[in-house]
């Protein structure tokens, strides 16, 4: 049994960050590939919807983490 885990760059702020490929949080570029968010963008964007009244975007358990090699598809 193994591990595996993704490092990308964030989407939004650029940084370098680890993360469970099939958990993690994510928008669509222009050309409708999904990016990932990293925990402090995705944190940030939740506070300022809160404020907006709207409903914050979901983080699933497990999203920066490592993840199980039979999660992989």
């Amino acid at each position: 049994m193994g591990y595996a885990f993704m490092t990308a760059e964030c989407f939004t702020c650029r940084r370098i960050f680890c993360f469970n490929p099939m958990k993690v949080p994510s928008l669509r570029d222009a050309s409708g590939v999904r990016q990932p968010i990293c925990k402090t963008c995705i944190d940030a964007a939740n506070v300022k919807r809160k404020q907006m009244g709207l409903e914050p975007f979901p983080i699933l358990d497990g999203a920066y983490e490592a993840c199980d090699e039979s999660e992989l598809p």
